[in-house]
């Protein structure tokens, strides 16, 4: 089949064959900070993004949750030296090296980085969700809305993003929140997630709702 082309003519296209649902934000929001650590930021690493733009979106996005109260959780990628915990994905990527216990790629940045009490997941593989503890971590704190930021947007992001939904948690993708070493598959994906799997919002917007939050009833639904 011969989609039409160009961005609206394409989002009318899914709209019309029943994508782009709306998932409507809970009244229990979490951000969950993905993978933002030097091997991203670093102009002389491998996996380095040159999303500048996203990081400082990424620090007023925690400083703004912070402030409403909403639960702040880090994910962070670590293997034994070898990869040998990370199995066929670290065979895949090679660049994965750079989460090898001890490299200093793979620490967190000075700003943003995890408060003392903050939650931290450490991770093998692509989800936030994935052989860890977050999805019971995140129910006992009662949380049901999963605001997704970090690295990168086609990768560890999307995967967080889609298993969110699975574990029956609405994921919010923030997109200035979000980067990718290259723009097309940053913009792509966003499109697919906002089609398919999750609720895609600009920082603004996900500031605004946090504020609500902070400023109102824990009861009151935010949708």
């Amino acid at each position: 089949m011969t989609h039409p082309e160009g961005a609206e003519a394409m989002a009318a296209d899914y709209a019309a064959a029943g994508f782009g649902g709306t998932l409507e934000w809970g009244t229990r929001p979490a951000l969950i900070v993905v993978d933002l650590c030097h091997a991203y930021t670093d102009p002389d690493s491998p996996l380095y993004a040159g999303a500048e733009d996203a990081v400082a979106s990424i620090v007023r996005l925690v400083a703004a949750a912070r402030v409403a109260g909403a639960p702040v959780v880090f994910t962070r990628v670590e293997y034994q030296p070898g990869g040998a915990d990370g199995g066929l994905f670290f065979r895949k990527v090679p660049a994965l090296r750079c989460f090898e216990r001890g490299n200093p790629l793979a620490e967190f940045l000075d700003e943003p980085r995890p408060l003392d009490g903050e939650v931290v997941v450490t991770k093998q593989y692509p989800s936030a969700f994935f052989a860890t503890h977050l999805a019971s971590t995140l129910r006992t704190m009662d949380v049901d809305t999963t605001l997704i930021c970090g690295m990168s947007t086609s990768g560890c992001v999307r995967a967080s993003a889609l298993d969110a939904l699975q574990h029956g948690f609405v994921p919010v993708v923030v997109a200035d929140a979000c980067g990718d070493r290259h723009p097309d598959p940053h913009r792509s994906n966003l499109f697919d997630l906002q089609q398919k799997y999750a609720t895609v919002v600009s920082e603004a917007e996900a500031v605004r709702r946090l504020a609500d939050r902070g400023a109102g009833d824990d009861t009151r639904r935010l949708g």
